[in-house]
């Protein structure tokens, strides 16, 4: 499938890198658009993008494969380099981090859709904040604030297994800011 990707991104992108430099703007754009990775599971759940859905980026932008990676700090992404997943948008700080997400996107998305762990427990949503964060048997879980966190961290697993129970019955077009 990767192979497939970046192949159909090469002949995509080829003309536009062999050509003259034009006045018109809309046919790269276009392209670049084109190149975009979309891929798609079954969850359908909430997934936190920002205020009212702003810009429609998960994780404020930052690159989730970046936590599981290097010195594991997180780091923002690029535009140039995003997937599409489940109709939001995830950037990467580089191409092969990209390449990681979208063969498994499950394993680098972060739970609760990046939304607030321990607001997950209780059947709320509250934004992620991708600063404060903590991964937990190999996966990546957000809190709200470092007041939130701190709580969150005297029984992480027993708020994740509330989470677990209580986050799939939240509707899938809920908003934190309407919850």
């Amino acid at each position: 499938m990767n192979k497939t990707f970046f192949a159909a991104i090469i002949m995509a992108t080829l003309p536009i890198a062999c050509s003259a430099p034009s006045s018109e703007t809309t046919e790269t754009t276009e392209s670049v658009e084109a190149a975009i990775a979309e891929i798609s599971d079954d969850m359908k759940l909430p997934v936190f993008t920002g205020p009212s859905g702003s810009e429609n980026v998960a994780v404020s932008g930052y690159d989730t494969v970046s936590y599981f990676e290097g010195d594991g700090m997180p780091v923002e992404g690029s535009k140039d380099h995003r997937v599409k997943y489940n109709g939001v948008e995830y950037h990467f700080a580089s191409a092969e981090n990209a390449e990681k997400f979208q063969a498994e996107p499950a394993k680098f998305a972060p739970q609760y859709g990046g939304h607030c762990a321990w607001a997950a427990s209780r059947g709320k949503l509250a934004s992620g904040d991708p600063t404060l964060y903590k991964i937990v048997d190999g996966k990546l879980y957000l809190n709200f604030n470092q007041k939130v966190q701190d709580t969150w961290n005297e029984d992480i697993p027993g708020f994740i297994g509330k989470a677990d129970k209580a986050f799939p019955e939240i509707p899938a077009d809920a908003r934190y800011d309407d919850a």
